[in-house]
């Protein structure tokens, strides 16, 4: 999975340096999703992978399904990818854009797990707090990981905040054994 966000990067980069520049991040994000779950579709992957259909006939079918009316930059994207054969990294291209564009836009998806449901209060009081904490507006993705005891993990990027009873208990374990 690494190897395709490596691969996807440049992409994702490239595409978001043209949308921003022409001030068209929505259209791209939403061309970049419908094509990304494009991708996920075996019966697609199929298709762009039989050596039956030329690339010129594949990017024809992908902007059809797209509804047709794309601009030529999508096009040539779509023509760049086929031609590179990185139709698989559609779905990670996608992502990293996204994650460019959220940042661009003041915006950072933080990941919580949480020992126990979170209350509408407990959540808004902690995304408040990262909030003031990162400096951006936090979208917040909220799972239930019974394992982690008690409290709360909160991933943002690479920043990882441990706040979990299970973590106290390793960091505690950590320190008694050296």
């Amino acid at each position: 999975m690494a190897e395709l966000i490596t691969v996807a990067r440049p992409y994702a980069e490239a595409v978001f340096r043209l949308a921003k520049q022409e001030s068209k991040l929505g259209p791209w994000s939403e061309a970049l999703a419908n094509l990304a779950v494009i991708a996920k579709n075996q019966t697609a992957e199929d298709v762009v992978a039989n050596p039956k259909y030329s690339a010129q006939q594949v990017q024809q079918l992908l902007v059809s399904l797209l509804g047709g009316n794309v601009g030529p930059e999508v096009q040539n994207f779509i023509a760049v990818v086929l031609e590179n054969r990185r139709f698989t990294a559609l779905p990670q291209i996608a992502e990293v854009f996204e994650s460019l564009k959220a940042a661009e836009e003041g915006e950072v998806t933080a990941e919580i797990a949480s020992a126990f449901p979170l209350s509408a209060a407990q959540l808004g009081e902690l995304t408040a707090t990262l909030s003031a904490e990162l400096k951006r507006r936090v979208d917040a993705a909220v799972t239930v990981a019974p394992e982690l005891i008690g409290g709360v993990t909160v991933k943002v990027g690479d920043l990882v905040i441990d706040a979990s009873v299970r973590g106290k208990l390793t960091a505690l374990a950590t320190s008694l054994k050296s």
